[in-house]
């Protein structure tokens, strides 16, 4: 399906009401208990990641982490969206997993109708959308004296309008569908502090409108059983932090943080999993922190 085609039956979509009560509501009610479960099996089904998931930025640093602890909890699908995906990360997914179904989309996700497309052609390809995830993001470092308009619109047009596109676009389907599902921003410390020492205002502020975003929809869409949270990490040690240029940059990091070191990429795998899964029933609207400690100084 085109892009135009895809957005023409978007529009032309009419988004249903939920007519029960929200104490009658079978898709915000709890799950069925566990407890008739052997304990290993009860740790596992609580854990389990049902359905599929879309992964923006999902071929990059902290996206492909997050896509693989999907799939290792049981996630049938994923669709990666990338500006350019990275073959080589999914060939190896695809090996790693080859019972799951995973796919990617070439997507800017400042382009309404692209990611209207994209989703579209992704709940025909795996079935359902169960996840969104976004990861798609971008920084500036500069002086607020010396930051262009261009570049304000860029980071925020990314980080903050992209993430709420996203968002849109999925949530639609998640009501159409009647399931429920999670969606999980990827906020930052820095949407609760300033950085230092690099000046970044537009990221600063493009990564808190996220924490208001996140709550909005969780408000909104809780009656359809869709469950909208955020993971703020800190400074994490990726590809895009391992420039010469940033060492003085990383020894502040790490000296103004508790636990004397930067994150590593798996080490949110476990938060992505808690908001995907069972475990995460009852976590809405929430943000959950995870820097070592490095907000508490």
């Amino acid at each position: 399906m085109s892009e135009a085609a895809a957005r023409e039956a978007l529009t032309a979509r009419q988004i249903p009401q939920m007519s029960l009560s929200l104490e009658s509501n079978p898709l915000t009610a709890p799950l069925p208990s566990l407890e008739s479960l052997r304990p290993a099996d009860r740790a596992i089904k609580r854990f389990t990641v049902e359905g599929n998931a879309i992964v923006t930025g999902g071929t990059g640093g902290l996206g492909i982490y997050a896509a693989r602890a999907l799939l290792d909890h049981g996630a049938s699908g994923l669709s990666l969206f990338d500006i350019l995906p990275v073959m080589e990360a999914v060939e190896a997914l695809r090996s790693e997993y080859p019972s799951a179904k995973i796919i990617t989309k070439a997507v800017d996700v400042r382009d309404d109708q692209a990611v209207d497309a994209a989703v579209m052609q992704t709940a025909q390809e795996l079935g359902s959308v169960d996840i969104l995830l976004c990861f798609a993001g971008v920084t500036k470092t500069a002086h607020s004296a010396d930051t262009s308009v261009a570049d304000w619109k860029r980071v925020l047009d990314v980080n903050t309008t992209g993430s709420w596109l996203c968002a849109q676009s999925v949530g639609r389907h998640m009501i159409e569908q009647a399931t429920g599902g999670s969606i999980v921003f990827t906020a930052s410390v820095s949407a609760h502090t300033v950085n230092f020492p690099q000046p970044q205002l537009a990221y600063n502020v493009s990564k808190g409108a996220l924490l208001q975003l996140k709550s909005s929809l969780a408000a909104e869409w809780a009656r359809y059983g869709i469950r909208v949270n955020s993971i703020s990490p800190g400074y994490m040690d990726t590809l895009l932090c391992a420039s010469d240029a940033l060492k003085p940059s990383k020894k502040t990091w790490k000296d103004r943080n508790p636990m004397g070191r930067m994150g590593q990429p798996e080490e949110l795998a476990g938060t992505v999993v808690l908001l995907c899964s069972a475990a995460g029933r009852y976590i809405n609207g929430a943000d959950i922190i995870v820097d070592g400690g490095q907000g508490i100084f």
